[in-house]
C-alpha cells in the first residue's frame, strides 16, 4: 500500500510573476479554493495517510496557512460563522497529515525529493507536482490501484503536441500492457524536438521506489543546471527497474503559468 506522499513546493513560481513576488503560488485561489487543497483532497481520496511538503524559508506562508489556529479561534469566537468553522475544521484535518522539510536553494525536483529521504518509511511513495491539476478523475487513486496489482513504479502520462516535447520529460515505450498502461523503456528530460522518442509526456504524478534516493545522492545537475527526478528515474529503468506509464482518464490543467492559472479557474468553475 502507498501511504506517504511528497509535494515539492519550494519553487520560485516565476511563470506566475508578479503574483508570486509576494504570494505562494500554491495558495492562489482556483475557483475560490487554494490550489494546494485540490492536491491534498486528491491524496486523501487516494488513501494517503501522511503528506510531506518540501518548502523553502521564502515559502513559510504555506506553513502559516495550516498553523493559523489563533486567528481562527479568535474570529470564530467572535463571529460564530458556520462557513469559517467548516474551513477551520478542514484545515485541522489537513494539518494532522502534513510534515515539512526544507529546500532553501532551488536546485530542481530531484534535489527536492532527496530532502525527504529521512521521512520516507516505506518501499514506495507517491509524489505530486502541484502545478499539474488533474480533475474529473483521481489520477493518484488509479495509479495506486495499478501499483497494487503490478508492484512497481507508476508515472502519469499524456500525449502532448510534438512541437512542445522539449518542455517535458518524454517516454519511449517498451511494451503495452493495455490501452492505458505501458512498460517504460526510457525517459528523457526535455529532448530535442527532432530526436524525441515520442510525444508521450511525463505528468506530475509519480509512484517512486525508495531506492531512488541512492541515485539522487550522486545525481549531477542536468538541463537548466538543475537536478531532475527524470534523470534518476532513467538510471533505475536502465538498471532494469520496472516503471509503468499510465495514461490517466481525468482532465489535465496546468495552473503554473498565468494563462494556465486563469484557464484552470474557468474549467473548474464548470465542474
Amino acid at each position: 500500500m502507498i501511504k506517504q506522499a511528497i509535494i515539492p513546493l519550494a519553487g520560485l513560481g516565476t511563470r506566475l510573476l508578479p503574483l508570486t513576488s509576494v504570494f505562494a503560488k500554491e495558495l492562489l485561489p482556483i475557483n475560490g479554493k487554494p490550489g494546494i487543497e485540490y492536491i491534498l483532497d486528491e491524496c486523501i481520496e487516494a488513501g494517503i495517510k501522511e503528506i510531506i511538503f518540501i518548502i523553502s524559508k521564502k515559502k513559510e506562508m504555506i506553513k502559516r496557512y495550516f498553523y493559523n489556529d489563533q486567528f481562527y479561534k479568535k474570529i470564530i469566537k467572535k463571529k460564530k460563522d458556520p462557513r469559517l468553522i467548516k474551513e477551520y475544521q478542514k484545515i485541522l484535518r489537513y494539518k494532522k497529515m502534513i510534515k515539512f522539510v526544507y529546500q532553501n536553494s532551488p536546485k530542481g525536483t530531484g534535489d527536492a525529493v532527496l530532502k525527504t529521504k529521512k521521512k520516507i518509511k516505506d518501499n514506495y511513495f507517491l509524489m505530486l507536482l502541484p502545478d499539474d491539476l488533474i480533475v474529473k478523475k483521481n489520477c493518484s487513486k488509479d495509479m495506486i490501484s495499478i501499483f497494487n496489482k503490478k508492484k512497481c513504479s507508476v508515472i502519469a502520462s499524456m500525449k502532448v503536441n510534438k512541437k512542445s516535447v522539449n518542455r517535458w520529460g518524454i517516454f519511449s515505450k517498451k511494451k503495452n500492457i493495455n490501452q492505458r498502461n505501458f512498460y517504460i523503456k526510457d525517459v528523457i528530460e526535455k529532448p530535442n524536438v527532432k530526436t524525441a522518442p515520442s510525444n508521450d509526456a511525463v505528468i506530475g504524478r509519480y509512484i517512486l521506489p525508495n531506492k531512488i534516493f541512492n541515485k539522487l545522492k550522486n545525481q549531477k545537475k542536468g538541463k537548466g543546471n538543475e537536478i531532475h527526478i527524470t534523470d534518476a528515474i532513467r538510471k533505475l529503468i536502465l538498471n532494469n527497474e520496472n516503471f509503468i506509464g499510465h495514461v490517466f482518464k481525468g482532465k489535465y490543467l496546468d495552473c503554473g503559468s498565468m494563462n494556465g492559472y486563469i484557464k484552470s479557474s474557468l474549467e473548474i468553475s464548470k465542474l
